[in-house]
């Protein structure tokens, strides 16, 4: 049974004892860097064909690597949170991710520079699994929504400063210099973690089930590749028949095994949850605020993560700003995030979901349908409106979704619900760029090929792809009257969720 009001017991502590404040700031700061990490790619894929002599084909790879890697280490992290302490697990992540980020600085060349990537991004992936169980397990449930309020933040400042410091960086530097600014900083976190870090929680031990694990990187990397490919396929300068022919059997190829390995994925875990085997377990969908939270954040992400790629797109090709100008216009409205998520956060402890996520859907939705009408003439400062608009929108949206979520669970299944989130987020926003990408760029040529400028086609284009973000994002306005604020005594429960 849940409840949208605000009916906790009267508060035994309003803050983290000092131990577990320095452990939960230390994974906050953990976690900027790597997000920050990953948002720069994107402004610099121009810079790196022209440096390293590639194809934009060859450079996607760059980003492909990534999102592959992410989407095969996540679903492992609720096992390694489970079996490993605290402490150790933060240390091999940042190790993992200062080695990528030194192996990218002095990268000689396009291939070692995707290795780099791949090391980077197998950090990345146990962070912020990492974070949301600690913060679940250590923060008490009166004053979570204001603690999530602070993940917040990383996510949605990150994304925006990324592009912008890459911008500036890109427009006076080398692009590695990207990551030389991320080095040091990463350095200096896993040397304070060294020093401060403590485990948190208890540890279990199970042994790993290796055909699980080889079932998911077949399966969410199968889907995750296919997605991610989708915007070249049959693509590209000089492309012949055959060429796009190999294109489409290798996304058939892809989709097909990501489809059969995921399904033999699920049938396993659940065969193996019944003796607390598995190595994601699949009972958290039990829990019917869970799963509500979860689909709303694959709507929102699909959206989300579609939108803030098409938009700089627009930005720098039919308005014409410089890289570092269309990170500045989407900046307010990160900032924005940045400072309503705590409020946000205090705002769910006293009230609940539904007095945030119901204007939040609203004014997301809202943005996004504005979108649809936006083309060669709209004033960007127009556009700085509009994002800051929908920054807000997404703010009010996260921050509950996030604590109802993970609030739904009894505590030993944050971790396996903590690495569903992330799959989902993964998975989720791939299909958002792949989509609108595609239909963005389709709808383009169209424009050309019947005699429409360039600018007219990319407009054209932008137009078609934020559509299909808004259609998406209107049942999550439905859905914020159906998700409630979970009841304190959730997390007492040792049992498994109801349902099956």
């Amino acid at each position: 049974m849940t409840t949208d009001t605000a009916s906790t017991p009267v508060p035994v502590r309003d803050r983290l004892a000092p131990r577990d404040s320095r452990v939960v700031w230390l994974l906050l700061g953990a976690a900027f860097v790597a997000i920050l990490n990953e948002t720069t790619m994107g402004v610099a894929i121009p810079h790196l064909i022209d440096d390293l002599g590639i194809t934009a084909l060859m450079a996607q790879w760059l980003t492909t690597a990534f999102m592959l890697t992410m989407a095969i280490v996540i679903p492992i992290t609720g096992f390694l949170l489970q079996m490993f302490p605290t402490r150790r697990v933060f240390l091999f992540a940042m190790s993992l991710f200062s080695a990528g980020t030194l192996l990218a600085l002095v990268s000689p060349g396009f291939p070692m520079l995707v290795v780099a990537r791949v090391v980077q991004a197998s950090g990345t992936a146990i962070m912020m699994p990492l974070l949301m169980t600690t913060l679940m397990t250590v923060v008490p449930t009166h004053i979570r929504g204001r603690m999530m309020g602070r993940v917040s933040v990383v996510i949605s400042l990150a994304p925006a400063i990324g592009p912008t410091l890459a911008g500036f960086i890109l427009d006076t530097l080398s692009w590695r210099w990207i990551f030389g600014v991320v080095l040091p900083i990463a350095l200096i976190m896993l040397a304070i973690g060294a020093r401060w870090m403590e485990n948190i929680g208890e540890t279990e031990h199970a042994p790993i089930d290796i055909p699980s694990v080889v079932l998911s990187a077949l399966g969410f990397g199968g889907v995750v590749f296919g997605l991610s490919q989708i915007g070249s396929a049959g693509r590209g300068e000089g492309t012949t028949d055959a060429a796009a022919d190999t294109a489409t059997w290798t996304l058939a190829a892809a989709f097909a095994i990501g489809a059969i390995a995921l399904a033999a994925f699920v049938w396993r875990q659940l065969r193996l949850q019944r003796i607390d085997d598995a190595l994601l377990d699949l009972r958290v969908f039990g829990a019917a605020g869970f799963t509500l939270s979860v689909a709303q954040m694959l709507l929102l992400s699909v959206a989300f993560f579609g939108a803030i790629t098409v938009l700089p797109l627009y930005l720098q090709h039919v308005l014409h700003l410089k890289a570092m100008e269309s990170g500045l216009t989407v900046l307010p409205g990160a900032i924005a995030m940045g400072v309503l998520g705590p409020v946000i956060g205090r705002v769910y402890d006293r009230w609940g979901t539904r007095v945030l996520l119901a204007p939040g859907s609203v004014l997301s939705s809202a943005v996004l349908w504005y979108y649809t009408t936006i083309d060669e003439s709209t004033s960007v400062w127009v556009v700085t409106v509009a994002q800051t608009v929908l920054s807000i929108g997404l703010a009010l949206s996260f921050t509950p979704l996030f604590t109802a979520s993970l609030g739904s669970l009894p505590r030993r299944f944050y971790s396996h619900g903590s690495a569903v989130v992330g799959t989902v987020q993964q998975v989720a926003g791939a299909a958002g760029i792949a989509l609108m990408f595609t239909v963005m760029s389709a709808t383009s040529a169209g424009v050309v090929e019947h005699g429409g400028t360039a600018v007219a086609g990319e407009a054209a284009g932008t137009r078609v792809a934020f559509l299909i973000a808004a259609v998406v994002a209107l049942p999550t306005i439905i859905g914020a009257f159906l998700i409630r604020k979970p009841d304190d005594d959730a997390e007492d429960s040792d049992h498994p969720p109801s349902g099956r």
